[in-house]
C-alpha cells in the first residue's frame, strides 16, 4: 500500500482528500486520516479530529462529521472512526507525523 493512500473496499483512498472534506465543516480546526485495522484485517480511514476553541467532542458530532464528509465526497471514503484530539503529532517544522497516530490507530 502505497503510503499516501489506504486501500478500502477495494479502492484506493486519498487520505488527503478526506482531510479536506472534513476541515471544510466549521467546528474541525485540523484533521489527519491513516489506515485503521479493522477486526476483520480489513482496513478502513480513521480520522484523527482537532475541534475549534470551545466546540465539545460527542459521538454525536462524530456522526455528524461522518455525514458531512459523505455527502462532499465518494461516500465510500468515509472516516468509520473519528477521534477527537487536542493536537496533532509534529515535527519542529510543523510537518504531521502520521506514522505516530497509525501506531495509535
Amino acid at each position: 500500500m502505497p503510503p499516501t493512500h489506504l486501500f478500502v473496499t477495494g479502492q484506493w483512498v486519498s487520505p488527503a482528500e478526506v482531510e479536506s472534506a472534513l476541515i471544510e465543516h466549521e467546528c474541525v480546526l485540523e484533521a489527519a486520516v491513516v489506515a485503521y485495522r479493522e477486526e476483520t484485517g480489513l482496513h478502513t480511514p480513521k480520522a484523527f479530529v482537532v475541534l475549534r476553541e470551545g466546540i465539545g467532542a460527542s459521538a454525536g458530532l462524530a456522526r455528524e462529521l461522518q455525514q458531512f464528509v459523505k455527502h462532499r465526497i465518494t461516500p465510500y471514503k468515509y472516516p468509520r472512526h473519528i477521534e477527537f484530539v487536542d493536537q496533532l503529532p509534529k515535527n519542529a517544522a510543523g510537518k504531521l507525523l502520521r506514522y505516530k497516530l497509525r501506531d495509535q490507530g
